[in-house]
């Protein structure tokens, strides 16, 4: 009988250790989904595409966004397509896009940085 109630006193610190753990999965799953920033394209908006080729040559300094891009149109389930500079269009997955934002930018200390050339 001793050992009845070890094994059902085991089964009951299991049971209890998967709820922890599937408590503490849920809750770092909501704190990590509302710390994501959602990106959402309109078309025409310009973007930036993520080369995932470029990883395969090796470069500290080369950069591995392309573009500009203008959205021609936005799919459901994150498709977007673009336009490209000689007027053909393609589409790609909207996780490997973000915003690019034309202009001057103001950085720390009062500096501005010019992204058109001279």
């Amino acid at each position: 009988e001793a050992r009845k109630l070890q094994l059902n006193k085991l089964d009951e610190w299991r049971n209890h250790a998967y709820e922890n753990a599937r408590t503490y999965k849920e809750k770092t799953k909501a704190w990590y989904d509302s710390r994501i920033a959602g990106k959402e394209f309109k078309e025409g908006d310009k973007v930036l595409l993520f080369n995932s080729r470029l990883m395969l040559f090796p470069g500290k300094l080369k950069t591995r966004w392309s573009g500009p891009f203008e959205v021609a149109k936005v799919f459901l389930y994150g498709a977007i397509e673009l336009h490209n500079d000689d007027g053909s269009t393609f589409k790609v997955n909207g996780h490997q896009l973000k915003h690019y934002i034309e202009g001057e930018q103001p950085i720390h200390h009062g500096f501005v940085l010019s992204l058109k050339p001279p």
